[in-house]
């Protein structure tokens, strides 16, 4: 989607904020002995009190409202009443939603205390990651400067980007050209960003191989060496300047 009046910049401000909102929700409410499904029905309720929708049941018809990944699941995974959160868990909570015909898509990795150091490392590479990747983008630059900036943090931190994992194009869908945004260098990814345009921004940093596959389930993306992964990502409008950030909310961090 290209933003093209204020009215649509603020249909896409108010589900951003829901998003947002349900994420820091989401975790503020996350306990260890709780499962996913558990964790996942406070997603969904907090949704619904906001008249939203979960994007991704809308679109794909996926089975929970909200993708709660653990430690060696790299994404997408389905919530489950037999996952429980452990202590010392790595949990990534994935919420996009729909309201008003526009939708929006952010996601956090929270460490469960106690937090292992290796994991705080991480998450502070990645978050770093995320940020400089909004930094670098504005109109007339290259999809390529996202990966041109997190592929040095990725590197200074020990880390692999898990190349598989692409942010997209959004707006008035879940899902929007361009899609597989690479978070890696990728020479090839010459497309001009221009002003208004709605994408994700969302690297996936592991201390693994960052290779992930498909589990049997046909949703769940896990890394083939079990090692941990964190994402961060936030939705946002490419201007000629910094990008306006859609998924803010009070509590967000990332």
């Amino acid at each position: 989607m290209v933003v093209k009046s204020p009215q649509e910049l603020a249909g896409l401000f108010k589900v951003g904020k829901v998003v947002g909102e349900s994420i820091v929700h989401m975790a503020r409410q996350m306990r260890p002995g709780m499962t996913t499904a558990e964790l996942d029905a406070i997603g969904a309720a907090y949704l619904k009190s906001k008249g939203a929708h979960s994007a991704p049941q809308v679109t794909y018809k996926y089975p929970s409202a909200t993708c709660i990944s653990i430690n060696e699941q790299a994404a997408h995974a389905i919530a489950s009443a037999q996952r429980v959160i452990q202590p010392g868990d790595l949990v990534n909570i994935d919420v996009s939603a729909e309201l008003g015909g526009f939708f929006a898509d952010s996601g956090a990795s929270f460490p469960v205390p106690p937090v292992k150091p290796e994991i705080e490392k991480l998450c502070r590479y990645t978050k770093k990651a995320l940020r400089a990747a909004i930094k670098a983008v504005r109109a007339g630059e290259p999809l390529l400067a996202i990966g041109r900036a997190v592929e040095p943090i990725a590197k200074e931190g020990g880390y692999k980007i898990i190349q598989d994992l692409g942010g997209h194009g959004i707006g008035r869908k879940l899902h929007e050209p361009p899609h597989s945004i690479p978070h890696y260098l990728n020479k090839r990814a010459r497309l001009k960003l221009q002003s208004g345009l709605v994408l994700t921004i969302e690297p996936f940093l592991t201390a693994g191989q960052g290779k992930i596959y498909t589990a049997e389930d046909g949703w769940t993306l896990i890394t083939t060496d079990g090692a941990l992964s964190a994402q961060y990502e936030h939705t946002l409008v490419i201007t000629d300047g910094e990008p306006v950030l859609i998924t803010m909310a009070d509590g967000v961090d990332w």
